[in-house]
This record gives structure tokens, C-alpha cells and sequence, in this order.
């Protein structure tokens, strides 16, 4: 029995090792494949989000492909090969639907594009920029550098608010002042704050300064402007800061 289990083995064992050689030798071809691929995607100045997303297929269908020829290569007949696959995918598609839907989900962004790599969305809570669109999840990096990994399905069906897809930004602010004190001063103040940023946009609309609310303890002043939307945050603190220092003097 032990020699016949030995016989077996040697008569199997060019084969195995044709496997073995096909299956390192596949790795081996995919990276390379894979570098050159990514080297001409850049080249042609593909879009980030479509670059990684196209990677990700090709790295999984290439993996595919070798793990058929390595079953080839040891006599399995391609039929049972081909049958074991269906009833495989099957099998994994029942118990892998959320995972398929993330996949789904996955070819559902790359083609609608609300966002690509780098842009900076909120989905439900959750906020950030958009750092990785892989086959099953999206990650996003928050401003404290924290990684958030959203499936792709759940991201598919979400309301998705992109903050950077438009190159300009309205940017408004509220600023107090007490029920004695002159308006129009105050109005002007802004207005003169304003008009020292030069990077606020005058189109579509000029910059807008107005009473806005009556409170209980003071009347509201608003600004509405639009700003380049990569400066965004730094006009915002900027003018806080400027008007406070003006409405002190």
C-alpha cells in the first residue's frame, strides 16, 4: 500500500512541481503586470480613483487565471474545473451577497464618480477624504488621521456630500453685535475686511453683508461669500480673526 501511495506520488510529482512553477512563475508575471500597468496608467494621466480601481481587478482576475492553469497543469479536466468554479461561485455568492454588493457598489462609484481620490465627503456621519476606492470598501481619512472603511454597497445607496468637487465654496459667517451699537459701522467694518481678501470670488454672486436676525441679546450681521474651495478654511479663520481685531478697535 505504501509503495503503491509512493508510485502515485512519483508519477504526480512533474506535475505538482509544474503547479508549483506555474503558480510562482503567474505571481511573478501579475506584479510585473501590474508595475507596468500602474507606470502607464500615470503616464496617460488617469484619474487616481479609477487608477487604484483598475488595479484592484486586474490583480484578482490575473490570480484567477493562474489558479486555473496551476489545476491544469495537474490533470484536472477543465470541465471539472469549470463545474467546481460554478458550484464555487455559487456557493460563495450566497454567502457572500453583502460582499458582492460591495463589489457592485465599487463599479457604481468608479462610473458615476460623486468623488475620486483626495476629495474630502461626508456619508451620513461620517467624514473625510476619500484616501483608498478599492473592489469592497472606501476609505477615508479624517482630519485627526483617522481610517474609516466604508462598504461599498452602503456608500452606493448613501447620500454622499462632496466638499471639494466644485472649485468654488460659499462660505457664510454670523457676527454679533449689541442692540446699541451702530450697524452700518459695523456692516462697513465687514465690508472693508471683506474687500482686503483677495481671494474672495465675485462671481456668481458679489459678496453679500446684511442684518439677518434680531436675537434676544444681539442683532446678527451676515457674510456670505464665495472663496476657492482649497481655501476655504484658512479665508474662514482669517476673517474671524480680522473682523474680531477691527470691532475691538
Amino acid at each position: 500500500m505504501a509503495e503503491k501511495l509512493i508510485n502515485q506520488i512519483e508519477d504526480m510529482l512533474p506535475n505538482i512541481l509544474g503547479a508549483i512553477i506555474i503558480f510562482l512563475l503567474g505571481l511573478l508575471l501579475t506584479k510585473i503586470v501590474l508595475r507596468l500597468m500602474s507606470k502607464g496608467l500615470k503616464l496617460k494621466h488617469v484619474d487616481t480613483t479609477v487608477h487604484k480601481f483598475l488595479m484592484s481587478v486586474v490583480h484578482v482576475t490575473m490570480v484567477l487565471i493562474i489558479i486555473i492553469m496551476a489545476l491544469s497543469a495537474l490533470n484536472v479536466p477543465m470541465s471539472s474545473i469549470i463545474t467546481t468554479i460554478g458550484a464555487a461561485g455559487l456557493a460563495i455568492g450566497l454567502a457572500l451577497q453583502d460582499s458582492l454588493s460591495n463589489v457592485a457598489g465599487g463599479f457604481i462609484i468608479l462610473l458615476s464618480k460623486p468623488f475620486k481620490c483626495g476629495d474630502y465627503i461626508q456619508i451620513g456621519t461620517d467624514e473625510g477624504k476619500v484616501d483608498v476606492i478599492s473592489l469592497l470598501h472606501t476609505k477615508l481619512l479624517t482630519v485627526d488621521n483617522k481610517a474609516i472603511c466604508m462598504p461599498n454597497g452602503v456608500v452606493a445607496k448613501s447620500t454622499i456630500t462632496n466638499y471639494t468637487a466644485e472649485e468654488n465654496r460659499r462660505l457664510e459667517l454670523k457676527f454679533s453685535i449689541g442692540y446699541g451699537d451702530d450697524h452700518h459701522k459695523a456692516m462697513d467694518i465687514i465690508r472693508e475686511v471683506v474687500s482686503a481678501e483677495t481671494r474672495i470670488a465675485h462671481e456668481p454672486d458679489e459678496p453679500l453683508i446684511a442684518m439677518c436676525e434680531h436675537g434676544s441679546s444681539a442683532i446678527v450681521l451676515l457674510l456670505r461669500a464665495w472663496v476657492p474651495t482649497a481655501d476655504y478654511w484658512d479665508i474662514r479663520f482669517k476673517l474671524l480673526e480680522r473682523v474680531k481685531e477691527v470691532f475691538d478697535a
